[in-house]
């Protein structure tokens, strides 16, 4: 194991920053406080920085050398809309508001690696460190991409990381290919015929109509998806009426789809709106469809895995080291920085049992202080490798 001395030293300082965060957590767009701690602790470590991207968005540049290659370090900044339950002293300040996935952990990591880098200096080139607001549903990647990130920070591929809960501390996992699914938001608007419900013949029931969609969307994984490649369908939001002895006007459903390749996410949108619209028609309703493409498939790319899977394994050793992690189902908008760029997602491990294994999302998560030596490690090995002076 060669975790950076440097970065171990200075592991308190890295628990300071991530507690600090966590109990001031600040959600997509609105991570005002979050950007002023990080904009300052960069500027303390001498880094050049930028702000202003994607409203809240930071980041930070560190040119050492006369080399131009550049490579970016990616971390997100927002919290979660969560009622937090633990009771530890850094317990959330804001109501209903909470670092339920670990992204004040990832901060703080990629703040440990910038000292180091900043202080040590052994590389030869360019590293962007790149502070990422809304990454929970709000796409705050592509909003930063659309503003012209790349064009701004020039970098010949780019690097997320994210804590996994269950994965043991000192361990990483990442695979070549799709790893995490894409996201599409769907809103279905069931227009029908208001009546008393004592008097049904007398309306169009929307709350049957969409009850029957909500059925028939089901099918599309079971019998219109290849077995092989995995889907997911799921309703989570059904909205009707007012009272009990009224058939409503309308009915509005909503949900999410989730896909590993491009042509099964293309199915599921032409066969969910067929249905919308097949099923509404024949009851005799109005239908309208919206479908939104949020996330795309996240795709690590061959080379710049396998650098990833080297500096990881530099870290923490070969044993250590998953090279074909699960893919899962889950999204992430890091997946539109790797359209414009070629990159690599990696998982370290938040540890097990009751000291990290608590899932993400939850309101008794917590980021596992332990596992930022890891994570700060793997950074700046993975900076002194690609960028190296030799």
């Amino acid at each position: 194991m060669a975790l950076k001395k440097e970065i171990v030293a200075f592991a308190d300082e890295m628990l300071t920053w991530r507690r600090d965060i966590h109990a001031h957590p600040e959600t997509a767009f609105k991570e005002t406080r979050t950007s002023d701690v990080v904009a300052k602790t960069l500027e303390s470590f001498g880094i050049l920085v930028h702000r202003g991207l994607a409203k809240t968005g930071v980041v930070g540049t560190l040119a050492v050398g006369n080399s131009n290659r550049a490579i970016g370090l990616r971390a997100d900044l927002d919290a979660l809309d969560i009622l937090e339950e633990n009771t530890f002293d850094h317990v959330s300040k804001n109501q209903g508001k909470m670092h339920a996935c670990g992204h004040d952990g990832h901060t703080a990591m990629l703040l440990g690696a910038a000292k180091y880098l900043s202080e040590t200096r052994r590389f030869n080139g360019t590293v962007q460190f790149i502070f990422q607001p809304a990454e929970e549903n709000e796409a705050g990647g592509r909003v930063m991409c659309e503003d012209g990130l790349f064009d701004l920070f020039p970098v010949e591929a780019v690097y997320g990381m994210h804590n996994q809960p269950g994965l043991p501390l000192g361990k990483f996992g990442v695979r070549v290919g799709p790893s995490m699914a894409s996201a599409d938001m769907f809103d279905i608007e069931i227009f029908g015929k208001g009546s008393h419900a004592a008097h049904p013949h007398q309306g169009a029931d929307p709350i049957l109509t969409g009850s029957e969609i909500v059925t028939a969307l089901q099918r599309i994984v079971s019998r219109s998806t290849n077995p092989i490649e995995p889907a997911v369908i799921s309703v989570t939001q059904f909205h009707a009426g007012t009272n009990t002895n009224v058939i409503p006007e309308t009915a509005n459903i909503k949900g999410t789809c989730r896909a590993l390749n491009r042509s099964v996410q293309d199915m599921i949108e032409a066969r969910m709106e067929q249905i919308v619209k097949g099923i509404s028609a024949a009851h005799g309703l109005i239908a309208k469809f919206s479908y939104d493409r949020r996330y795309p498939v996240l795709v690590n790319t061959e080379d710049e895995t396998l650098k990833a899977i080297t500096a990881a394994q530099t870290v923490v050793g070969a044993a250590n080291v998953s090279i074909d992690h699960p893919p899962t189902m889950g999204s992430e908008d890091f997946a539109w920085m790797l359209q414009e760029r070629p990159g690599c997602y990696i998982r370290v491990g938040n540890g097990e049992g009751e000291d990290g294994g608590c899932v993400v999302h939850n309101p008794h998560y917590d980021f596992n202080d332990d596992a930022a030596v890891y994570g700060a490690s793997y950074w700046a090995e993975l900076v002194e490798q690609e960028l190296s002076l030799g």
